[in-house]
């Protein structure tokens, strides 16, 4: 169950570098604008809203990076509990596929977190 977790949260946290490398570096080019299904204007509008968004990616990534590599209970399950959050708001207000890829993952990766976690936390 340990390995099956450590793999699941470094799957959200991989895959949110890709969300930080796609808002900040290719959302103006043709490869983000067909992934987010964005017209050339809308995206050239959008750019620096992207950018902040990709930012904060970022930061829950490198969270999760945090809390693989320290092997705190308390800091993975936080940052996990912030891509769910983020994950259903987004899913709710931008496009349900947003709680597919990114809250579902997440969650799956908390409750695997939490079983294997010491017995003694």
């Amino acid at each position: 169950m340990k390995v099956l977790a450590i793999i699941m949260t470094a799957f959200v946290a991989i895959g949110h570098y890709g969300f930080m490398a796609l808002e900040m570096f290719f959302w103006n080019h043709p490869m983000g604008q067909k992934i987010f299904d964005l017209s050339p204007e809308f995206a050239e509008a959008s750019a620096p809203l992207a950018a902040n968004q990709g930012l904060y990616n970022g930061f829950l990534a490198t969270g999760l990076v945090w809390g693989l590599l320290s092997k705190q209970l308390n800091v993975k399950v936080f940052f996990l509990c912030c891509v769910v959050v983020a994950g259903i708001y987004g899913g709710f207000t931008a496009k349900t596929s947003i709680f597919y890829i990114q809250a579902l993952p997440a969650f799956i990766a908390i409750v695997l977190v939490w079983l294997a976690r010491p017995k003694s936390a």
